[in-house]
């Protein structure tokens, strides 16, 4: 990829020879994106730290399985529709005092999602946690796009920044199992206090600031139509995925659909536009759009199956199958590190090509544990699943960033940030209701009719809510259920590596002609 003095992409492939070879960064930068590094681990984390919490938290505030699957993606549904905003208005306002703003909100969140004592409590401070995140998500991959100037290092600044979300959504399980095991689930939500401390403190002093000389006024009629586009239809996504196409769900589309075109519409009026529209002629920066929105909802709905699968058919504690995830995680940090550098003398649509390649193979393997259960395939497959992941994120996001200019890098970064969070919740609610739909059609006819009716209707609803009546229902009909659901485990698996295998493929044809990073 090509690069004019501020790190731009060059729409015609070479380099302009009046431009001089911008500054490297020195170590301010470096010790700033360690601080950047903080809240983007926080929010990956957050992203997938209750995986393992929920039967814990189902025995203790009963949510029904609708309140469930809220409580699982509304942080990440909130995310997505309010990232363009927020990325805007730090182009705006300033992407260092957004991120400092952000992150003490993310902090109140936490606090309150910790003491939440019901399930519509613990669906509220989620979502207030979204609107928190993604003040700060934008912030900080926009800002290392004015600290590292130069290609390579900013390259390999995104990869290392791209690494820790993605490690920090690996090794939510963990630290969610580690938490579980001595204290209770509300405990999650307080890592992030220490965590926005030291943001608080250390961002003053070695993050630099940065406004849009060019940002005009906060178009407040814009922010209205883009957040009535994505979030009716988010909603209508989420029901079709739990209900089929019904009536809600098609009404929901639709208004979605009409406030989309009004807010294009609008934007290709303004002289100063909300969204720059012209970023979707360059061809890497859409390919790479849609390479992150497929891979992440792949990886989304497997995570939830496969960390409910350790614990409700194998019976691991929290703790045990936190541990057994940790270690793919590894392959993710190789992965994110390593791409970057593989891409300066490979072109970067081959390295994701072939990432995804290896990562559909990782879905075949976990879409095996029908036949052969065990935690060796998930282990396995998981590697190679980050593997792809790890990629994915690092030189999806470079290529992004560099397509924009460095007035625009924060509602560019808010795109990528969008496909990124609304992947990993579309994931959970299509993939995770793929499975629970075979569930309840595949259980249904083993429940027998003497069963009392409470208990009846929790192992029809789904196994992470059975083991809060385990003593109603007969060991039979458990093994039974976590046959059923390890079977919706593998349908789930299945599908994801399809889609990813198409991915590969798209991806090698639609990046073909971006160039090596650097060239």
């Amino acid at each position: 990829m090509s690069h004019d003095c501020t790190g731009n992409a060059l729409t015609a492939g070479l380099p302009d020879a009046s431009c001089t070879h911008p500054a490297r960064a020195g170590s301010r930068e470096w010790l700033g994106l360690a601080v950047l590094a903080l809240p983007t681990l926080l929010l990956g984390l957050d992203a997938t730290l209750l995986y393992l919490a929920l039967p814990a938290l189902a025995a203790d505030l009963a949510p029904s399985s609708t309140q469930a699957l809220w409580i699982m993606d509304i942080y990440g549904f909130m995310i997505a529709g309010l990232l363009i905003t927020m990325g805007t208005l730090g182009d705006r306002i300033g992407r260092r005092k957004l991120l400092m703003i952000g992150g003490a909100a993310f902090g109140g969140a936490s606090l309150l999602a910790a003491c939440a004592s019901s399930a519509e409590m613990l669906i509220f401070a989620r979502a207030a946690l979204g609107v928190a995140g993604a003040t700060l998500m934008p912030s900080t991959l926009a800002l290392i796009s004015n600290m590292f100037s130069d290609a390579r290092q900013r390259a390999q600044a995104i990869g290392i920044w791209a690494t820790m979300f993605a490690l920090g959504m690996a090794v939510g399980p963990l630290v969610g199992g580690v938490l579980l095991e001595h204290f209770g689930w509300g405990a999650a939500f307080l890592l992030a206090l220490p965590v926005v401390a030291l943001l608080l403190v250390c961002a003053p002093l070695l993050l630099p600031e940065y406004r849009s000389p060019h940002g005009g006024r906060f178009d407040l009629l814009s922010v209205a139509q883009s957040l009535a586009a994505i979030l009716p239809s988010v909603y209508g996504l989420k029901d079709v995925a739990k209900h089929g196409l019904q009536s809600d769900a098609l009404l929901s589309l639709s208004v979605g659909l009409v406030f989309s075109a009004m807010f294009i519409h609008r934007q290709r009026r303004l002289s100063v536009p909300f969204l720059d529209l012209s970023l979707f002629a360059n061809r890497a920066f859409s390919a790479a759009l849609v390479v992150l929105l497929t891979g992440l909802v792949a990886v989304g709905g497997a995570m939830l199956l496969a960390t409910q699968y350790l614990q409700l058919v194998l019976g691991l504690s929290p703790l045990a199958a936190g541990m057994w995830m940790a270690p793919s995680a590894l392959t993710m940090v190789v992965a994110g590190i390593s791409a970057p550098l593989l891409a300066r003398r490979i072109r970067p649509g081959f390295v994701v090509a072939c990432a995804l390649a290896l990562s559909a193979l990782g879905y075949l393997l976990l879409a095996q544990v029908h036949h052969v259960p065990g935690v060796g395939l998930v282990v396995g497959g998981f590697a190679l699943i980050y593997l792809g992941l790890g990629t994915i994120a690092a030189l999806g996001t470079e290529l992004v960033v560099a397509a924009a200019p460095a007035e625009k890098a924060g509602a560019a970064s808010a795109m990528s940030e969008m496909v990124q969070e609304l992947g990993v919740a579309l994931g959970v609610a299509v993939l995770g209701s793929l499975a629970t739909t075979l569930y309840r059609g595949r259980i249904q006819e083993h429940i027998p009719s003497a069963l009392p009716e409470d208990a009846a209707q929790a192992i029809g609803n789904g196994l992470w809510i059975a083991p809060s009546l385990m003593v109603h229902i007969p060991e039979q009909l458990l093994e039974q259920a976590r046959t059923t659901f390890t079977f919706g485990l593998s349908v789930a698996a299945t599908a994801s590596a399809l889609a990813i295998l198409t991915l590969a493929i798209l991806a090698a044809l639609a990046l073909r002609h971006v160039a090596s990073i650097g060239e």
